[in-house]
């Protein structure tokens, strides 16, 4: 190797790491406006039959906002940056799986479906909206009468967890 072709290679090899390729992890991204510092997560509007489901998902997103973000939560919507508004469209449940001996479901699918908008509060600009965000979760029923634990709410607890984090990495990576 000749001695201008050792120089420009080493000089590439010092540049390399200053460039960056263009990929981030995957919840880690932030789009939203550096302005933003609050957040305003008041409850979900509730289209269902289910009872505090709405509150319910507030109260996941607000942790997973804090617990993964910069922006703190305010209960004001008049203080904050922005306001996440959310609608619970829809939530359907149905079997999933059966046991063969009883032919009784021994798995449910949940399924919700959400309205979500982000909007800055003093511009009104929408910085996120998804109109039929739609997230699942599967829980098992004991077919054994005697061992029988009511499955559901654990189950929308984990649902809510994750419609959360969904909602959170769709907002800041602006999915």
């Amino acid at each position: 190797m000749s001695r201008v072709s050792r120089r420009g290679f080493a000089a590439m090899a010092a540049l390399a790491p200053l460039g960056g390729c263009g990929y981030h992890v995957s919840g880690r991204a932030d789009l939203l406006p550096a302005t933003l510092r609050t957040i305003a997560v008041p409850a979900f509007a509730n289209n269902t039959t289910r009872f505090r489901l709405s509150e319910r998902l507030a109260g996941a997103v607000t942790r997973e906002f804090l617990s993964r973000t910069r922006y703190q939560v305010v209960h004001d919507q008049n203080v904050a940056d922005a306001v996440l508004r959310g609608s619970v469209l829809n939530m359907m449940a149905f079997p999933a799986t059966f046991d063969t001996a009883t032919g009784r479901a021994a798995g449910v699918q949940v399924s919700v479906y959400l309205q979500i908008q982000l909007m800055e509060r003093a511009s009104g600009k929408l910085l996120y909206t998804n109109p039929n965000m739609e997230l699942r979760e599967r829980y098992e029923i004991s077919i054994d009468s005697l061992a029988y634990f009511e499955e559901s709410e654990a189950a929308l607890d984990r649902l809510s967890k994750q419609v959360a984090g969904g909602i959170v990495s769709a907002i800041l990576e602006a999915f």
